[in-house]
């Protein structure tokens, strides 16, 4: 055989080994921009088959060389679902709302169900540069390649979506046991279909937000509106469980022992402001859940 055969074999069995290097952090991203651990796994496995077809001589940056077909892939996802048509370029870019430089490389403190169901109501173009840079500490001249714009367009959808985010997320309590008991409370008063209760537990200007499919997130605002929703929740036939979901203390739903929704709650000065439910199926397989003890 050849040289350069066993050259261009050793150098594919390098890059494979640098793909398996950097599949947690590709999944990573993957999931995070996706929302679902199946949609997460395609992406990658997508970015193996091109790089199998790719000229591997001519990458110099395998991990770089990733996250530009991650990205790729994961956006033309979120574009194919997505079930708004993104505005002209000429209206995105319109300059002058940027935030502070210096906020700029902030990581989002939102964590949990709330984040994930405000990263289902961006523009893909907006989840893709807030999740890569804020994230991930992906420099905007590298997303700028991936949108195919200009760093400064990059920067824009960034800003544009951590605005969002950040009115979006509430600043979640670090207060651990009063959100379970809030959590606790809620549910109980739900069960119970009292409506008072629920109203001394509730916020006045409270959001419930239920992320119904991909990009399909159905909102209702205000603790009357919320609490007349949540009593006609009650359901005798759904096991709710304590569980530490995506990170913060919330609860899950079942039906035998199928899971058919998540939650949780953030509290501010002991009443509840935001109310996170799922029950998108693919997303709630790409939960983090840690059981804890008890039922609701």
């Amino acid at each position: 055989m050849k040289a350069w055969v066993y050259k261009l074999m050793d150098e594919k069995d390098r890059l494979a080994e640098r793909v398996e290097e950097e599949r947690p952090r590709l999944h990573a991203v993957a999931l995070r921009l996706l929302g679902s651990s199946t949609e997460a796994e395609d992406a990658v496995q997508e970015a193996w088959i091109r790089l199998g077809r790719a000229r591997v001589e001519e990458i110099q940056n395998v991990g770089a060389w990733l996250m530009t077909v991650i990205g790729h892939v994961a956006l033309n996802m979120l574009r194919a679902r997505s079930r708004c048509r993104e505005a002209p370029l000429e209206e995105r870019w319109v300059g002058g709302d940027l935030l502070d430089p210096q906020e700029e490389s902030l990581v989002s403190e939102s964590v949990g169900l709330a984040l994930l169901v405000v990263l289902e109501t961006l523009s893909p173009s907006q989840r893709l540069a807030f999740v890569l840079h804020d994230v991930f500490g992906v420099a905007f001249d590298h997303i700028g390649r991936i949108i195919r714009w200009s760093p400064e367009v990059a920067r824009q959808h960034a800003s544009r979506a951590r605005q969002r985010v950040r009115r979006g997320t509430p600043t979640v309590s670090q207060d651990a046991a009063g959100q379970e008991g809030a959590a606790e409370a809620f549910f109980a008063a739900a069960r119970q279909g009292d409506f008072n209760a629920l109203l001394r537990v509730l916020d006045p200007d409270v959001a419930l937000r239920v992320l119904v499919g991909p990009g399909e997130v159905v909102e209702e605002r205000g603790a009357d509106s919320v609490a007349r929703r949540a009593v006609s929740f009650a359901d005798p036939g759904l096991v709710v469980r304590e569980a530490n979901v995506a990170g913060i203390p919330g609860w899950v739903g079942l039906r035998g022992n199928v899971v058919v929704s998540a939650g949780s709650v953030t509290v501010r000065g002991g009443s509840i402001v935001a109310i996170d439910i799922v029950i998108d199926p693919g997303r709630l397989q790409g939960l983090a859940i840690a059981w804890s003890g008890g039922s609701a």
